[in-house]
Order: C-alpha cells, then structure tokens, then sequence
C-alpha cells in the first residue's frame, strides 16, 4: 500500500538507502589509490614514453589492481614552422601486482588513435568562459585532422581513424622506504610502440628511470616524481631528443565519505629540438575527482595546458576504473 500511494518517496527511500550504505562502505576500506592514473597528453610527449605520477608506498603485499581508462583531448598548435589541428583518443588497460612488501610490477596497453570526439566545443566555451585566448583556433574549420612540419616533409590531412600508438609498458618498482606517513620507491619502464601501417608506422623501444616520494597527512596525500627517458636512436616523424626529464607533484583531499578531489602539476622537458616551441617545456594541470567504493573507484580528470600553448594540449579529458583484490 505504501509503495502504490508513495513511488517517489519509496524509490527515494532506496536509493538514499544505497547511497548511505555505499558511503559507508568506502569509509569502512579506507583504501588509498594514489595519484590520478592519467598520461601525458601533450603532442610528443603522448606519443612517447612519459613517467607517471605514482605513489611512494606500497600496495598491500600480493594485491593486484586492476584499470582501464579512456581519454580524449584536443590539440591545436600553430607556429612559423609547423601547424597541428586534430583529436587523440587513448584507451588503456592494465594490472598492477604486489609481488613481495617491496617489489611491485605493472603491465599495460594502451592504444592512441585519432578520433572525432568533437572537443572544439568544449575548448571554445571554456575558453571563453574564463576569458582565454583561442590562440587563432577560432580562423579555422572545427573537428580537422591537420598536421603540418613542412622541415621534415610531413603533410598529413583527414587523417581520422589513424592509430597514433599501440604500446606495451612494463614498469618495475622498488621500495626503499616505508614509513607509516611517508615513503619513497623507485621504478623503472621499458615501452615498445608498434604501428605496422598508415602515416604514424613506426617501432621504438624506449626505458625510463623515476624516483616516488608520498607523505600522508590526516585528510591530506600528497605525492612527487622526478623521471628520466632515454631513447636510443628514436623512430619518429621528427627528431626526439635522446634524453628528457619530467617531474610531478600532487594533492588529494580526502572528504567524508566516497569522495576525493585531487590536483596535479606535470612537467615534461621539451621532447624534440626539431622546433623552437616543441623544444620548450610542455607543462599541464589536472584536476580530478574520485568516488570510492569498497574495493574500486571511478576517475574523472580534466587536464589543462599552461604557458605553452604550442606544444601542449587545448583540453583532455579521462574516465577510469580502477579495482583491487
């Protein structure tokens, strides 16, 4: 009786019901899932090998986790020497496995390709919104696959539907200090990108060495990174340099219940000499949200560029799952 003269109180009644349980849930596996599991999405550095920010501490020996993210972002550039205008997607997938209390190993996938996801909307009302130069983006048609680097004979048009990347990374990390607040680890990667066909074809190996450092705080994480990449003989469309650093930091605040919010600062050396803006620093920030479950948490990121406008992205944009038994 009470349902047939009351649905919406009823059905109100229930989902506040798992919402509270939910909640509680979260508080009751105070798990802490570190930094924003995001890459870069700058042109070059995307397209390359970049460390990640990542967590100082362990995981709980023998857990795995388990991701899967999707981003799109928008990058437009223009300069004297080379012009780019098009979309990226990435879809990522993955596992990260606590072999020993001090021994950790992650696998992971992820492939690039170009794909219209119409973000120059997006870009157009947030920049205007906060009163941001368009930076020329407004001359030109929206939703274009251009890329122009007339120096190294690259004149590539309606490339829609192109694989960018398809990598495999392995990264291996290392404890070497395990505090209760605080911890520090080290890690190294090892990335292999094979595209068999199309304008992007093309096979690199390429290794990366970081240093982790966490410090918890009550409510507060905060994480760092600094990282090199070294890349022999690099395939490219043009020249990567051989050697490249990158640094990050991070801050999460932990709320009441499910919720966190999070900010992050990447910083990516110029990857390539081959022009005067792709040889300046990319530099990007991320704004995250994450809502906890039990066991698992969904991400969304926003991601920024700063200073640079010519060789990071307008706007990027990541969803991910991540789950640990």
């Amino acid at each position: 009786m009470i349902c047939r003269q009351y649905p919406a109180v009823t059905v109100s009644f229930f989902i506040g019901l798992f919402l509270w349980r939910t909640a509680f849930a979260a508080q009751s596996h105070p798990q802490d899932f570190g930094p924003l599991k995001t890459y870069a999405q700058s042109p070059l550095q995307s397209n390359s090998l970049s460390p990640q920010l990542r967590s100082g501490f362990a995981l709980p020996e023998e857990t795995v986790e388990f991701y899967a993210t999707a981003a799109t972002a928008s990058i437009w550039a223009e300069t004297p020497e080379y012009r780019a205008d098009y979309y990226q997607s990435t879809f990522s997938t993955g596992f990260m496995w606590q072999v020993t209390a001090g021994w950790q190993l992650e696998l992971d996938a992820s492939w690039r390709i170009a794909l219209d996801s119409h973000l120059d909307n997006l870009t157009f009302g947030f920049h205007n919104l906060f009163g941001i130069s368009l930076n020329g983006r407004e001359d030109v048609p929206r939703h274009s696959f251009d890329l122009s680097i007339p120096e190294y004979g690259v004149e590539y048009t309606d490339f829609k539907g192109e694989t960018l990347t398809r990598t495999l990374t392995l990264y291996s990390g290392w404890q070497i200090l395990d505090r209760p607040r605080e911890a520090l680890s080290i890690g190294a990667s090892l990335y292999y990108n094979y595209v068999d066909a199309g304008p992007f074809h093309n096979h690199n190996l390429e290794q990366a060495l970081q240093l982790n450092y966490s410090y918890h705080q009550d409510r507060h994480r905060f994480h760092a990174m600094f990282g090199g990449v070294y890349r022999h003989d690099p395939a490219a469309l043009i020249p990567y340099n051989t050697l490249t650093y990158a640094a990050a930091a991070g801050w999460q605040y932990q709320f009441n219940g499910p919720h966190r919010v999070l900010l992050e600062y990447h910083y990516y050396e110029g990857a390539s000499e081959a022009t005067s803006a792709l040889s300046q620093a990319s530099n990007e920030i991320l704004a995250g949200y994450r809502y906890h479950f039990p066991t698992s948490v969904v991400e969304l990121v926003l991601t920024e560029n700063v200073f640079n406008m010519d060789n990071s992205p307008d706007v990027a944009i990541t969803l991910g799952y991540r789950q640990r038994w």
